[in-house]
């Protein structure tokens, strides 16, 4: 009897384990420069709907936060190796769920779209084989959706969204293919802004989540983050946020 009630303990607490909350610990928490989500001010301050949720989680959970902005592609390789706790934005693909354990539900939406130079004879009408011939900017690491992957569009490959627009603005590319919170953000901060503009239909609606490392070290933080965000989703929270920060939420 002493054998068999030990075991069902035992399982018990394997069961249980997922849904304890993590103990409080300082979290690296990572990602790159995200406009209206994830932003570090002149004065180093970090700002944006996902900085405003994973304080409110810090505080909630005991945990003090740490943040960085690093290039997209290395943010992405430290979560997935375990040397950082939380990565800001990213898009849920096929690919990148084998290698990351995604947030349960989405914290903000976003419309892919191309953009072009204002006035450009340049047209788009959701057809992808109206663009062969065209020269077309997209930033590396950035998913745009099935339909973009699938079109295999010889793209020129920039590292970051600023470069992207500045390709455009010196016609070195027709189109740039982005989101437009991120542009609309970043081109609100430019002194002269370049004269370009979003062009109808959209690419696509992606919705941008958390994510966290695959590992079961990562499990119980991912469950406590689930619990915190289901119920400031349910409290209406959530949306009061994002309309704090000008951010469209699913």
């Amino acid at each position: 009897m002493v054998s068999r009630w030990m075991t069902s303990a035992g399982l018990a607490l394997i069961l249980l384990a997922g849904a304890l909350p993590a103990c409080a610990r300082e979290l690296l928490v990572v990602g790159t420069q995200f406009g209206r989500l994830f932003e570090q001010a002149p004065n180093g301050e970090f700002e944006g709907l996902a900085v405003t949720l994973v304080r409110e989680f810090a505080r909630a959970g005991g945990h003090t936060v740490r943040f960085d902005i690093y290039p997209w592609a290395r943010a992405q390789m430290m979560v997935q190796t375990g040397k950082a706790d939380m990565l800001i934005g990213p898009y849920k693909t096929p690919e990148r769920e084998l290698l990351f354990a995604f947030s349960d539900k989405a914290f903000y939406r976003d419309e892919m779209v191309f953009y072009a130079r204002t006035g450009s004879s340049t047209r788009w009408d959701g057809d992808y084989a109206q663009l062969r011939g065209l020269r077309i900017a997209a930033i590396r690491g950035w998913a745009y959706g099935a339909g973009f992957e699938a079109a295999r569009l010889q793209a020129d490959m920039t590292n970051n969204l600023q470069s992207g627009i500045l390709m455009l603005n010196e016609k070195r590319v027709d189109l740039l293919a982005t989101n437009r919170r991120n542009t609309e953000a970043l081109l609100a901060t430019m002194a002269n802004p370049p004269d370009i503009q979003a062009i109808s239909p959209i690419i696509e609606v992606l919705d941008g989540y958390f994510a966290f490392p695959k590992s079961a070290e990562a499990g119980p933080l991912r469950a406590e983050f689930n619990a915190f965000f289901n119920g400031l989703i349910r409290k209406g929270e959530l949306a009061r946020l994002a309309r704090q920060h000008g951010v469209t939420i699913p």
